[in-house]
């Protein structure tokens, strides 16, 4: 028994383990759904149309094989898509880059790359914020002031220095969109690029992407925080990339350490009152990584505004990516583990 035991956990290795393999080109390879993945699939979208929700495009990749996609005109797939805070997801990876590099550490104070855009005075939870503060939206501020930064403002990056830091950094979650275009502002400072640029020889063309368009400010940093635009399938190839442990194609691309923490539980983000029994969200109330959320079922996810998603899911070895315009964005999870997880 014991030996049939050892034979089928090897069988299962090896099948998880092909889809980090080696293929032809940089594209994802395709196999055709069991009937009825394909049936579930179906379901899904109709479930989604049914609530209410516009989903643009899905493509579900399994074994490291897309098995499922879909796109509804006038989205295709050669067109790229609006990620929203998908976003943040690659400009995480980029700071992972620059730490294997040993041009930044995690532990790194902020005002130490922006010492001529301090405010007059600086208090000691500005002083105290790191780029891992930074990372897992824990920078200290009791809200978001990203909108106060967007409209007519020239230098973000003072911008952002002035606000009050209520909170000592590390100690309290508060999603902020504008803490994510500050590590953006950190890779432009310490490598004289914009990040889009610095991500092309180290992401985008070993992953076979074609070097994306991606929003910035005034003083000509990428927002970072929202604002790239790619395809379906490649979302999908980060998600691959990151299922398996940074490697594409068998090559490591994304250093394997980084993909560890990255994807990891790096913060309690449930609010004071939490309560699972009445929980409304219970996939933000995972836990917080580095630019990436916990889901439930063991699953972890690069998401941005009106439903799109990278959703990585180890225990079935598949992610699934989905670009749309949605009201509810846990009624679209909701929907996903519903429909396709059972199948996969």
């Amino acid at each position: 028994m014991k030996a049939k035991i050892l034979t089928l956990i090897a069988l299962v290795a090896a099948v998880m383990l092909a889809g980090c393999g080696r293929t032809t080109n940089n594209n994802l390879p395709r196999q055709k759904a069991a009937d009825a993945q394909a049936e579930a699939f179906d379901k899904w979208f109709a479930a989604e149309a049914e609530a209410g929700q516009t989903i643009h495009s899905a493509m579900v990749v399994q074994h490291g094989k897309v098995i499922l996609e879909r796109w509804i005109e006038p989205n295709a797939p050669d067109s790229a898509h609006v990620m929203h805070s998908v976003s943040k997801t690659f400009t995480s990876m980029a700071i992972g880059f620059a730490i294997d590099e040993g041009l930044i550490k995690l532990d790194d104070h902020l005002v130490d790359f922006f010492p001529y855009k301090l405010p007059g005075q600086v208090s000691d939870n500005l002083r105290a914020i790191t780029v891992r503060d930074l990372l897992t939206m824990s920078c200290g501020h009791e809200r978001e002031h990203t909108d106060e930064i967007r409209p007519d403002k020239t230098d973000w990056v003072r911008e952002f220095l002035s606000f009050p830091v209520e909170r000592e950094p590390g100690t309290y979650f508060c999603y902020n969109t504008i803490g994510t275009y500050m590590l953006s502002a950190i890779i432009t400072k310490v490598t004289g690029e914009k990040m889009v640029d610095y991500l092309q020889p180290r992401l985008w063309e070993p992953l076979g992407i074609e070097k994306p368009r991606w929003l910035e400010c005034p003083m000509g940093v990428n927002y970072g925080g929202w604002g790239l635009y790619i395809k379906t399938e490649d979302m999908a190839k980060l998600g691959q990339t990151l299922l398996c442990g940074g490697k594409w194609q068998g090559k490591q691309v994304i250093p394997a350490g980084w993909v560890a923490e990255a994807t990891k539980a790096q913060i309690d983000n449930r609010p004071a009152d939490f309560d699972p029994e009445n929980d409304p969200n219970p996939d933000w109330h995972q836990g917080y990584c580095y630019q990436m959320w916990r889901c439930r079922h063991n699953a972890f996810r690069a998401d941005g505004a009106y439903g799109q998603y990278i959703i990585v899911m180890p225990d079935q070895d598949a992610v699934i990516a989905i670009t749309a315009d949605v009201a509810n964005m846990q009624t679209e999870l909701n929907l996903v583990w519903d429909y396709l997880l059972p199948v996969l």
